[in-house]
């Protein structure tokens, strides 16, 4: 049996709703630390409690056998990141109890070669390390944060809180952890009050949301409606909403702030006139680019890098802002074709999968209708969509669509630059490409092998291509989405975007040590490990991983590791 679906939230009731949370707002933002804390630490075992009929439902809704390991995707992507959530922000609000805003130790803070500053965010301590050996993640702050000035960058809302705002925030429709985390960050990061628009794709979770966070709905801090674009443009022009904030795409974004596509919306924007004139920040998707720094990647490497970048492709059914998009390589690279053969490989051992979000089998013919060399991998039944890889793409015809517009399905394509495949030459090569004929700001990828990095040379080029690419997460060796699942690191397009041309979005969500004046995150990752990344191809230890670590993450605890470690074994 399907997930109930919610019915469309009348006019009447959202004009109610959003009233209710208005008067609600004072009081939340005068709210004790004590209460808070003491909130959080109810939600954690309420979401528990809706863990599994929540990870059922939507195993329903994307045709995903709910006691297969495919349900790992579900209890990864959902319930494991918001319980993990709720316990980073309630350890935050424990630091600004008895320090004033939440630590960070000053041996995990660093100066980058520009002089700005980096401070570690993750592993906190050795039990967070063993969750992803060898793993570190990082944010860089713009000029002007400094080791010594680093608290007055944190947590401004508990130094000099506001009055009481409200946010209508619209939801992401395809990653369960996507609307509760929106909420949770405006709630308790920036003390703001929440009426939340499931999207239709995802309103089946919107029940469980009301129960998991009933004791924030009883406060008349959060209240969650239902509907399309009509109740959406209600909600974000109602009078006593102060703030937007949208998960999805830039064209929804360009609707809501410039109007329809057309004359009147290019000469509103010309004016910097914007038809919603609120505050709105945004995450909004990616052509999300993994760059391979030529090296001396053995067989074993090489392939399972091809799983890694397979699991980026597949997880999800490819609706993921950070699925791996475009694969850029050197043109001349002996490898190149190799690394291509084995990611074709990889995804045969992926399901092929229901593509659940609308639109997404006409996006998939715009981008494979009459390419040449189209590999097609995987058999789809009605409804399902075969994985697509389009190699060779001319990185000189940047008017292509893979360089332009997000597929938002089953489709990688890959390009080869020119020139020297020497890593310096290629990196600074492949830094242009990306900032100037990509679209998107939200994350990227770099492969580069430790031996490479050897030379001083190449080390400074890697370095210089991190601080230089303008996306909001560069992760090294990984999935960024590691960086979005971990909580800790802020999530968010580059600063760079502006309203009226948005890219991936502006503001940052999760960052529960709560700072201000963000650049980007970076996470760093071994070139190979074991075990290997839940996301690969054919995990078959994924669902119990998932189910282990929502319990670890509720109360983490060094006797719950050996579980852990065994159903991320189970490849």
């Amino acid at each position: 049996m399907s997930a109930a679906v919610p019915q469309s939230t009348s006019r009447t009731t959202i004009d109610i709703l959003v009233r209710r949370v208005r008067e609600g707002s004072s009081a939340w933002a005068k709210l004790a630390l004590t209460e808070r804390i003491r909130l959080l630490d109810q939600l954690r075992p309420a979401y528990v409690a809706i863990a599994e009929p929540s990870v059922r439902a939507a195993c329903e809704a994307k045709g995903i056998d709910p006691g297969g390991p495919l349900a790992g995707e579900e209890w990864l992507g959902g319930p494991m990141v918001v319980v993990r959530n709720l316990r980073l922000l309630s350890d935050a609000l424990k630091d600004i109890q008895k320090h004033g805003v939440p630590v960070i130790p000053r041996k995990h803070l660093r100066t980058l070669e520009d002089g700005r500053l980096a401070a570690r965010l993750f592993p906190r301590d050795r039990l967070e390390g063993m969750l992803l050996p060898g793993t570190t993640g990082e944010v860089y702050f713009q000029p002007g944060v400094t080791a010594d000035n680093l608290r007055d960058h944190q947590a401004s809302f508990y130094k000099k809180p506001h009055k009481g705002r409200v946010c209508a925030v619209l939801g992401g429709g395809n990653v369960n952890s996507i609307p509760p985390l929106d909420c949770l960050y405006k709630l308790f990061v920036e003390g703001t009050v929440c009426v939340l628009k499931m999207n239709p794709v995802n309103a089946y979770l919107g029940p469980f949301l009301e129960q998991a966070f009933a004791p924030l709905v009883a406060r008349d801090a959060l209240a969650i409606m239902y509907g399309g674009a009509e109740e959406g443009a209600q909600l974000v022009h109602h009078a006593a909403v102060d703030e937007v904030h949208i998960t999805g795409s830039d064209k929804t974004h360009d609707a809501l702030v410039w109007g329809p596509p057309g004359p009147e919306s290019d000469e509103r924007r010309r004016k910097n006139e914007p038809l919603l004139a609120k505050p709105v920040s945004s995450e909004l998707g990616n052509i999300s680019p993994v760059v391979v720094v030529p090296g001396p990647y053995s067989d074993g490497e090489l392939r399972f890098q091809a799983d890694d970048i397979a699991g980026m492709v597949s997880n999800n059914a490819s609706f993921n802002c950070n699925a791996a998009k475009l694969l850029v390589q050197p043109k001349d690279w002996l490898k190149r074709g190799m690394l291509v053969d084995r990611i074709q490989a990889s995804l045969g051992h992926a399901p092929v999968r229901r593509a659940y979000y609308p639109g997404a089998q006409e996006r998939w013919h715009q981008f494979t209708d009459a390419r040449p060399n189209l590999r097609l991998v995987g058999n789809p039944g009605e409804g399902d969509l075969a994985y697509a890889l389009i190699p060779d793409v001319d990185p000189a015809k940047t008017d292509d669509r893979v360089f332009r517009h997000e597929p938002w399905c089953t489709v990688l394509s890959e390009t080869g630059l020119p020139g020297s495949d020497e890593p310096v030459a290629f990196l600074e090569a492949a830094v242009a490409f990306l900032n100037e004929k990509v679209w998107g700001t939200l994350n990227a990828t770099l492969i580069v092998h430790p031996k490479t990095m050897k030379d001083p040379r190449v080390r400074a080029a890697v370095e210089k291509a991190v601080r230089d690419l303008r996306y909001g997460t560069v992760a090294l060796n990984t999935w960024p989405a590691a960086g979005y699942a971990l909580g800790s690191l802020p999530w968010g397009g580059h600063p760079s975007a502006s309203s009226r041309d948005i890219q991936s979005g502006q503001g940052w969500v999760h960052n529960t040590s709560m700072l201000e004046s963000i650049e980007k995150s970076v996470l760093r990752a071994p070139l190979t490990s074991l075990p290997a990344p839940p996301w690969v191809p054919g995990h078959k230890g994924m669902a119990e991983l998932g189910r282990r670590l929502v319990e670890f993450e509720q109360s983490p605890s060094w006797w719950k590791l050996p579980g852990v470690a065994l159903a991320a074994l189970r490849r």
